[in-house]
């Protein structure tokens, strides 16, 4: 299956507590973290609800 890499751009401070969850459910917390996942429909949802927070890096 196919991966994608994700890298943390935006700080956890002040962000509603769901947002902090899917951000640790992803596997990120600090700034400039980069993490390879799988690239399933669940990600790409999570994804979509931070995209001030999160970039896909090549």
């Amino acid at each position: 299956m196919a991966t994608i890499k994700i890298k943390q751009i935006g700080s956890p401070i002040r962000r509603p507590s769901d947002q902090r969850k899917i951000l640790l459910g992803l596997g990120l917390g600090k700034m400039n973290r980069v993490v390879e996942v799988q690239d399933t429909p669940e990600v790409r949802g999570a994804l979509a609800k931070l995209p001030h927070m999160v970039a896909i890096v090549d």
